[in-house]
């Protein structure tokens, strides 16, 4: 009869190496690894919510500011319709040859003024102001030309006139000034123009 052979669990694992308490320390450090991994990981994510929340919070604190400095600023526009308005008043009271006989007429015209100087002074302290544009060189960025004036005693491109103002809000621009800039008389252009096909004849000669 024979014998059954019967193997020693231990015999088997004698090569696999074992910790104090019997455990493989290969699968340990398996373990140990698996950890480590998971430790980058969770510092990975954690780094990148930390770097996200702070972009969310300088965003946020952007958008507050820009809210604070800028929330009036549709108002602000809106509101230059009366500087418009009593200009034009200004302006039909003066053209008005019939009102300026009437013994009111300076009683009026002294109103319209205190009105609309305490209307810019109250937009002055809210930080609107008008954009100063006569004698100016054209700037695209705070102005918008209407026409052209014909006159030799400015440069091309000078403001010489102011038909709407243009006002800002802190440094953001609400509306430009409507302007007329200056360019060179008709006789002058074609001396110019004389003078500069003289110089191409002479250059092809």
């Amino acid at each position: 009869m024979e014998k059954e052979e019967t193997i020693n669990p231990d015999i088997e694992n004698k090569d696999i190496p074992k910790d104090e308490n019997g455990n493989n320390l290969n699968e340990s450090k398996e373990e140990e690894i698996s950890i480590e991994d998971q430790v980058k990981n969770l510092e990975d994510k954690l780094s990148r919510t930390l770097a996200e929340m702070e972009n969310q919070r300088r965003r946020f604190e952007k958008e507050r500011d820009d809210a604070f400095e800028y929330g009036g600023f549709s108002f602000a526009k809106e509101a230059l319709n009366l500087i418009d308005n009593l200009e034009r008043s200004k302006i039909s009271l003066e053209n008005d040859e019939d009102l300026k006989k009437n013994s009111l007429y300076e009683k009026i015209s002294e109103h319209l003024d205190i009105i609309y100087n305490d209307t810019l002074s109250i937009f002055k302290k809210n930080n609107i102001e008008q954009i100063k544009c006569i004698n100016k060189k054209l700037d695209p960025n705070f102005h918008q030309a209407m026409l052209e004036i014909e006159d030799d005693t400015k440069e091309p491109g000078t403001i010489v006139q102011e038909i709407q103002k243009g006002f800002l809000l802190k440094d953001r621009l609400l509306r430009p000034s409507l302007v007329g800039v200056s360019k060179k008389p008709h006789k002058e252009e074609n001396k110019d123009n004389k003078i500069n096909e003289n110089k191409e004849n002479k250059e092809k000669k």
